[in-house]
Order: C-alpha cells, then sequence, then structure tokens
C-alpha cells in the first residue's frame, strides 16, 4: 500500500497553524499511511503547531529544502521507501519538479485554490 505525502504549511496546515479541516477528513478517507513533509526548523514547527500532527512529521530543517532532490532520497531512505511506494502533493511549483525528479509521483496543489476534487482525482488515479 502506498504511502500518501502531504505537504505541511500552505496546504495541510494553515497560516494560522490550524489543520486544514477539509483536507484532513479528505486524507482519512484513505487507510494509507501518511507522513507531512516540511522544511520548517524548530521555530516554525512551533509556530505552525507541527508537533500536534497526528501523522509522523518529516523536516530536514531546511538542510536541504525540498526544492532540493536529496530532500526527497534522504525522506525514502529514512523510511525505507522508493520512490514508487509513496504519492505527494504540494503547494510549491519548485519543490513538485523536485520530488518528481527522484521519480515521485506527485501533484501540484495550488494552496489558494484549494481545489480537493482535483487533488482526490490524483490520489484515487495514483493509489491504485
Amino acid at each position: 500500500m502506498k504511502t500518501i505525502l502531504v505537504d505541511a504549511i500552505n496546504a495541510y496546515v494553515n497560516d494560522d497553524g490550524t489543520i486544514f479541516r477539509q483536507l484532513h477528513e479528505l486524507l482519512c478517507t484513505y487507510p494509507n499511511n501518511k507522513v507531512v513533509l516540511t522544511s520548517a526548523n524548530e521555530e516554525q514547527f512551533n509556530k505552525f503547531n507541527l508537533g500536534q500532527i497526528k501523522w509522523p512529521v518529516f523536516t530536514l530543517e531546511h538542510e536541504p529544502e525540498k526544492t532540493d532532490p536529496e530532500y526527497y532520497k534522504i525522506l525514502l531512505n529514512e523510511y525505507n521507501l522508493k520512490a514508487e511506494d509513496v504519492i505527494y502533493f504540494e503547494h510549491s511549483a519548485d519543490a513538485t519538479t523536485s520530488a518528481r525528479s527522484v521519480g515521485i509521483s506527485t501533484h501540484f496543489y495550488d494552496h489558494n485554490r484549494r481545489d480537493l476534487g482535483a487533488l482526490k482525482k490524483f490520489i484515487d488515479s495514483n493509489l491504485s
């Protein structure tokens, strides 16, 4: 079963540190493991309440950033996963490109539009 990689800030977590409830409810409909990805340092981790998330939260504290393919290589190694074992949605176009460059099936999630229908379609089509 594939793991769903979830972008933290500007996707799963709102600017005020609360969880985007409708997105959370959508993700809870899938029995798959989830890992929330961020580049947050300790100060940002606390500011956005990332320690309150019930799923594992992965950060490299900006070393490297998610725009660097090395971030995803380290993540996959840390969780003993292969690129084909995961799907990912991300609000940053550059980070989306970076994840794709290591073979991760990735969806650009426009956090201004919050198109959960398009996200659900991506998840459904990539979990099978």
